[in-house]
């Protein structure tokens, strides 16, 4: 590893959109770089040129998280790698439509890489973090996770999950010194939504825009971020009424409107 007083951040789904731009813009702030993507010649074509601009040490990782195996590899360097010191758990994957009408094995694969690979690749973080007294935990969600609309069910779930995940993982880690953020993107340009074909363009953000965005949040302490959203106090009051629930939501007695 290059001398670097930041140390190393590994980002997944690095070979494209998100992932690509955090890791041009965390090379260009000092970070050397574990780029981790299913696309061995996009990543190797991403690793030199920022090698050749930054000057930063750039190592790629070919995994499909979705794969026991290859997640199993990405685990082991996220937990044994004292260097590492930000983690970027970017990887995703889209699998919508009808409930009804949808191919299960599609679900199953997004679950898989949405959830079960971004919990287990943040555990594996989480120790190192832990046993180094110091990290940067991202987790990569959407504005999905706060909407309901048809046929993005499953899909708004899981990121629905990041979201609450993150929240939970905060009360543990912020305590020890680690820093969690959840970053919200909506339509991006990026080649999920096949590079916002078909939608409005004033809907759609630059990723770059996004990405600039989400470290300016994460160099504001913020544990949501959401780029598009304008009013910064809208979710500190979601947050609020979230809050005021808690008193009602656990007693040994039904609420009244329930009484036989």
């Amino acid at each position: 590893m290059s001398n670097s007083s930041l140390g190393t951040a590994l980002i997944t789904g690095a070979s494209s959109g998100i992932g690509e731009v955090y890791a041009d813009r965390l090379a260009k702030r000092g970070y050397d770089l574990i780029l981790v993507a299913r696309n061995v010649d996009r990543l190797g074509a991403l690793a030199t040129r920022l090698s050749t601009e930054t000057g930063r040490n750039i190592e790629t990782i070919s995994a499909e998280l979705g794969n026991a195996a290859d997640r199993n590899k990405v685990e082991a360097r996220l937990r044994d790698d004292a260097a590492i010191t930000l983690f970027v758990n970017n990887a995703g994957i889209y699998a919508g439509g009808p409930l009804a009408e949808a191919n299960l094995d599609d679900i199953e694969t997004m679950l898989d890489v949405n959830v079960t690979a971004l919990t287990r690749l943040a555990s594996a973080a989480s120790a190192n973090f832990v046993k180094q007294g110091r990290g940067t935990l991202v987790n990569v969600a959407s504005v999905l996770a706060l909407l309901d609309t048809p046929q993005t069910a499953s899909y708004g779930a899981t990121k629905a999950y990041v979201l609450s995940f993150t929240h939970s993982l905060d009360l543990e880690l912020s305590p020890l010194g680690i820093q969690v953020q959840a970053v919200l993107p909506g339509y991006t340009r990026t080649p999920m939504i096949g590079n916002g074909a078909g939608i409005p363009p004033e809907l759609v953000m630059e990723v770059d825009d996004l990405v600039d965005a989400a470290l300016a949040g994460l160099d504001r302490k913020e544990l949501v971020t959401i780029p598009s959203q304008h009013n910064d106090g809208d979710y500190a009051r979601l947050i609020e009424a979230r809050t005021s629930l808690l008193t009602g939501l656990v007693g040994n007695r039904p609420a009244p409107r329930y009484a036989a």
